[in-house]
């Protein structure tokens, strides 16, 4: 069974998977480009600076380092970032703890998943090639939305694309930009805090790792959350 019809069923339609911070701990290397980019243009670029882009969409965060003074159009900044963080992770690819335990075990069951993710398409498919098995059936990256995150179109837009229903779907995020997104969009959301604290709103399933986490576990999220719609 790999779809869900009502709040009893099993197991979610899909899982859909934020990347970094979620998948791989690739945040390091984005901050480490930002910092080189400022630096290189007279600049300076905080921890928290890096910070607060964290879950950001790449014009967003090209925005911002143009605002600290980095010389280049939005795309050459995008473009070297991106770059930057490929060399990174061709170097050593650090992958979070239980996420491919977790994912193979959903793809074992033969529930579709989607990777969901503000960086662009050529990373995100790199990135999933790494994977010892096929993790994901899409891909869906900052370069092919209209909207980015904390907008709930990029898990809109896999749910629709998996063909699957996103209020059965179960989003796997780290930021509170992609918590917000995946909420807004109506997934039952685990958020795996790391590098950004997450708010304690109630509005999503709160973890620290995914080490241990299990299939079983993502449907009773996912039948927490239908419980509670039932009963507003």
């Amino acid at each position: 069974m790999t779809e869900t019809t009502s709040a009893d069923a099993l197991l979610p339609s899909a899982v859909l998977w934020d990347m970094d911070g979620t998948l791989v701990d690739t945040e390091p290397y984005w901050q480490q480009s930002q910092v080189r980019l400022v630096a290189e243009h007279g600049g300076s670029w905080t921890r928290a600076d890096g910070d607060s882009l964290i879950g950001s969409g790449l014009w967003h965060s090209a925005k911002v380092l143009q605002d600290h003074g980095v010389d280049l159009t939005a795309q050459e900044i995008i473009d070297r970032m991106t770059d930057d963080v490929l060399v990174g992770i061709r170097a050593h690819l650090p992958w979070r703890p239980g996420a491919r335990e977790l994912l193979r075990e959903i793809r074992d069951a033969g529930i579709k998943t989607a990777l969901v993710t503000m960086s662009f398409r050529r990373m995100a498919e790199e990135i999933a090639s790494n994977i010892e098995f096929q993790g994901f059936d899409l891909v869906v990256a900052g370069d092919m939305v209209e909207n980015a995150k904390p907008h709930p179109e990029p898990y809109l837009l896999a749910a629709g694309r998996l063909g699957v229903d996103i209020d059965l779907c179960v989003a796997i995020e780290d930021s509170p930009t992609g918590v917000a997104s995946a909420v807004a969009a109506g997934a039952a959301t685990l958020g795996v805090e790391h590098h950004a604290p997450l708010p304690h709103d109630g509005a999503f399933q709160h973890r620290s790792t995914l080490a241990g986490v299990t299939l079983d576990d993502l449907a009773q999220f996912l039948r927490q959350k239908k419980k509670a719609e039932a009963a507003a």
